[in-house]
């Protein structure tokens, strides 16, 4: 078999747009699974730089699991971006130290947890994914959309703020494909399955 080297930064010849993203990541606090994908209209540089308020004192990490289609102009906004909500004033007067560096004292910013994107998600172009969300495996996220809020597997969410538009499959279907986890398997397998991976008979994926 002659399957994609998943280490490999740009697996189309002569395209230096599109990445495995793994293979170009630097920030400890951002990981990726194999065969995920960035595209970026300009430099696959930019996805880092689309990693906003990403903070190493806040300690949150983005994490982005295998086989992931990422549009350019995708924005990640992180946990460093949150200001006080449950205050009489949002603004973080302790930042400008001087007689104001005791502003925070007993107090924190909220922080909403790790960003998690299933395996097998496409973000469309120039969507937003708001601090602390969990997009569930088999997930689109439509161009444009700002999602605020968790994401079921197998379903396409649009808007701003992104809303459910459907379920990719019917809840017996997503059950199973959750079973099966078909990125996990050996590659050889996946090899095997690429025409019943692409195609919507479950009941025709083999071992």
């Amino acid at each position: 078999m002659n399957i994609p080297d998943k280490d490999e930064v740009f697996p189309l010849p002569g395209y230096s747009r599109l990445c495995f993203l793994k293979n170009i990541i630097k920030n400890p606090n951002i990981e990726v699974g194999d065969y995920t994908y960035y595209d970026d209209f300009e430099d696959v540089a930019n996805f880092e730089k689309n990693v906003k308020y990403h903070f190493d004192f806040v300690g949150d990490k983005l994490i982005i699991g295998k086989f992931c289609m990422i549009a350019s102009g995708v924005t990640f906004i992180m946990n460093g971006a949150n200001h006080l909500t449950r205050s009489l004033s949002s603004y973080p007067f302790a930042i400008f130290g001087k007689d104001w560096q005791n502003a925070m004292e007993g107090k924190v910013y909220p922080v909403k947890g790790d960003t998690i994107i299933g395996n097998d998600v496409w973000i469309g172009f120039n969507a937003t994914i708001m601090p602390g969300i969990r997009i569930g495996d088999g997930a689109v996220i439509a161009a444009n959309a700002t999602v605020v809020k968790d994401v079921d597997p197998y379903s396409i969410v649009g808007g701003n703020p992104a809303k459910e538009l459907r379920k990719r499959f019917s809840d017996e279907e997503i059950t199973k494909l959750l079973e099966i986890k078909w990125w996990d398997w050996e590659l050889e397998k996946i090899t095997k399955n690429l025409k019943n991976l692409t195609g919507n008979n479950i009941d025709l994926i083999s071992d």
